[in-house]
């Protein structure tokens, strides 16, 4: 049983990439370089490394369980103007489909710009692009195909022996790029809004020969900040991605408490919640201290797929930590949160 189930769900992840529907995280502001490469080095600190853990549908044999880990820093500090920022940042990802069956891996380098358009550096013009390299592949020896199952059991050959390998891998480059305007009218609250395009280069992904071309995802994200008291905030985001047929809407936002009242290191609690649109509600509780942000989400499906799932979309976990500068005077950033 485990067996077929395995098998549907690497079927659905087919069906997935012949109309190019990349993964996606509900955590979606903790993952900023799968987001949008402007948003490289778009941080206040030194440097900043973000992680990402995501199983989704875990009651189908942890259908897809996606991972990703991220670093970025800024560059060439004392020969920019010092409102303007360089940033360059390395990323890691990979996801399984099907317990293991299909496994895509990658690894990426960004660079962004973020240009200063004011003498208090409260407004910035970003631009930013990244390069991937990437790797899938499919066991076709966890795959039982539909003329191999019989009123008796399986029988192995037929289908299955189209394949010339039991192990099939596809490799490829992928190009990245995304712009972001981000702005402040008092270096306390936030606005930003900015696109990204993935899969620019449209590269060939499919296995024994074929032509599909991936297909390019465009995303629209924007969001802020909006101060409530001396140091508590509510953050609000919204993304809107399209690729192929596929269409993905995520608005919410989340309150945040300081509970030592201590702006410049603060301890702070997140509440909040985002919704999918049309698929899942998304609660969020989230813990920062000492440059740690540490922020999980639970999936409460809402879809046609909730007697399946029994309503358990995925859990996510999200990780970032952000060096504070050394000199406590340096220019500070006023960058997005969520």
């Amino acid at each position: 049983m485990k067996k077929i189930l395995s098998t549907l769900i690497v079927c659905g992840a087919l069906v997935s990439v012949s109309s190019a529907q990349d993964p996606n995280f509900s955590q979606f502001f903790a993952s900023p370089m799968t987001l949008n490469p402007a948003l490289t080095g778009m941080f206040d600190g030194v440097y900043r490394v973000a992680g990402n853990f995501r199983n989704q549908w875990p009651t189908i044999y942890n259908a897809y369980d996606t991972r990703t880990v991220s670093f970025d820093c800024g560059m060439l500090k004392n020969r920019l103007p010092e409102i303007d920022q360089l940033g360059v940042g390395i990323l890691g990802f990979t996801d399984r489909a099907g317990d293991g069956v299909l496994v895509t891996n990658a690894a990426g380098l960004s660079l962004a710009y973020h240009k200063g358009l004011d003498e208090n550096g409260y407004h910035h013009i970003s631009a930013g692009f990244q390069g991937t390299f990437v790797n899938k592949r499919l066991d076709v020896t966890k795959v039982v195909f539909e003329d191999e199952l019989t009123p008796l059991g399986f029988v192995p050959g037929t289908t299955g022996e189209i394949f010339s390998n039991k192990q099939i891998n596809v490799s490829y480059f992928d190009m990245n790029a995304g712009v972001l305007y981000n702005g402040s009218t008092n270096g306390y609250n936030n606005f930003y809004f900015g696109a990204s395009m993935y899969h620019i280069n449209r590269p060939k992904e499919t296995f024994e020969g074929g032509q599909f071309l991936l297909n390019t995802r465009t995303t629209i994200q924007g969001g802020g900040r909006i101060p409530l008291g001396t140091y508590n905030y509510l953050h609000f985001s919204a993304i809107y991605s399209m690729q192929g047929s596929a269409h993905n809407t995520v608005v919410g936002g989340a309150y945040s408490l300081n509970v030592n009242n201590n702006e410049e290191n603060p301890i702070n609690l997140y509440l909040g919640a985002w919704y999918r649109l049309n698929d899942a509600a998304i609660p969020y509780i989230g813990l920062e201290f000492n440059g740690i942000l540490i922020g999980t989400t639970y999936d409460v499906n809402t879809s046609s797929l909730n007697p399946a799932s029994n309503t358990r979309g995925g859990m996510e976990i999200s990780l970032i930590y952000i060096k504070k500068p050394v000199d406590p005077n340096a220019k500070k950033l006023n960058c997005p949160r969520f």
